[in-house]
């Protein structure tokens, strides 16, 4: 039902443009991709306001603190005046600074961020893009966000932020590798890159269960692919001030926040679809729309990302390198081996 009535308002959309306005087939299909990228960017920029609530209230309740509860019920409007105060702010460029790289650096993450929700779905057809090797392209595009943060650490021609851009490369190349590892057993079990067949897959059990290891060490990867606590080194406020975002302001640091929550957003919903069922009602609850479960889930992975930031200290640069290419790749690899055997003996036993 729920993707009938996707390709019910998608059809309605699409024939208005032609029939009402005059399009062509082909100038339809643009400006109808164009409106439904529209709406995936203030998908991104609504769970924005809510996260930023959010992250600060979980802060304080972790670290017994009252949070924003001045503006609005329980300070909900305390984002709206942050939105005019970063507005307000003067956009300072450095004078030695790589001005061009300097500028666009932000905007590439976030650029990036946008694409990867092409392949994404949100709930039984309502996707932009369905692609057979749609988990791929996410991965791929993903790796591309590495870029970004160096750019705007090296464009700074600033000590602290030259570092932080270094920690990023080395941190996300390194959690790259057993993150796509993790999600390769899942791949084996459905025998498809397609993000709606992993899903239909996991009409009678989630892959959660017999990817429990997997599972975990997707999420502990996507956590430093992230930069969030305790793996947030490329920002380390106490030794780097904020890493390779330090000599940005005004709007341009807003664009570097609105990219992060939305890769935040994005690896939970990846999270969500590989692990958790994706949009399936759990214990035949299907009376609920299936979008309704899969924001349900994706905020489930939020609130776990939270929660573990604020709750353990950050780490030391060594330890992370050593935690990823000592521990979470053999373990990733093993996880392979052992799915690839039972696949095997599954198959032998079912003939």
């Amino acid at each position: 039902m729920e993707k009938s009535f996707f390709n019910t308002i998608a059809d309605a959309l699409r024939n208005w443009l032609m029939n009402g306005l005059g399009f062509s087939d082909t100038a339809a299909q643009l400006t109808a991709t164009a409106i439904w990228t529209l709406v995936v960017i203030l998908f991104i920029l609504m769970n924005l306001i809510v996260l930023v609530w959010l992250e600060r209230k979980f802060s304080a309740f972790f670290q017994q603190r009252r949070g924003p509860n001045r503006l609005g019920p329980a300070g909900f409007l305390q984002f709206p005046v942050d939105i005019v105060k970063v507005l307000g702010k003067e956009d300072i460029i450095p004078a030695n600074a790589d001005k061009t790289v300097f500028k666009i650096a932000s905007t590439c993450l976030f650029i990036t961020t946008i694409l990867a929700w092409a392949v994404i779905p949100l709930g039984d057809g309502v996707i932009l893009a369905d692609l057979n090797i749609g988990l791929f392209y996410f991965l791929a595009i993903g790796s591309t966000a590495t870029v970004s943060l160096m750019m705007g650490g090296f464009s700074s021609n600033n000590k602290y932020s030259l570092i932080g851009g270094m920690r990023t490369v080395a941190q996300m190349i390194s959690y790259e590798i057993p993150m796509i590892f993790s999600l390769l057993g899942v791949v084996m079990m459905v025998g498809s890159l397609r993000l709606s067949d992993v899903v239909a897959a996991q009409q009678n059990m989630w892959f959660i269960v017999p990817q429990a290891i997997a599972f975990l060490v997707y999420f502990v990867a996507t956590v430093a692919e992230t930069n969030r606590g305790p793996f947030d080194l490329a920002e380390g406020e106490q030794e780097l001030v904020a890493g390779y975002f330090t000599e940005y302001s005004g709007i341009r640091y807003a664009i570097w926040m609105i990219a992060e929550y939305g890769n935040l957003v994005a690896v939970s919903t990846i999270a969500s679809i590989m692990f958790l069922g994706g949009w399936n009602a759990p214990f035949g609850l299907t009376f609920i729309p299936g979008f309704v479960w899969l924001l349900l889930k994706i905020y489930f992975m939020i609130f776990l990302f939270m929660w573990v930031k604020w709750t353990y200290p950050r780490i030391r640069i060594d330890h992370l390198m050593h935690f990823g290419w000592k521990f979470l790749i053999p373990v990733s690899l093993a996880n392979i081996l052992v799915t690839g055997i039972g696949i095997y003996v599954y198959r032998l036993i079912i003939g």
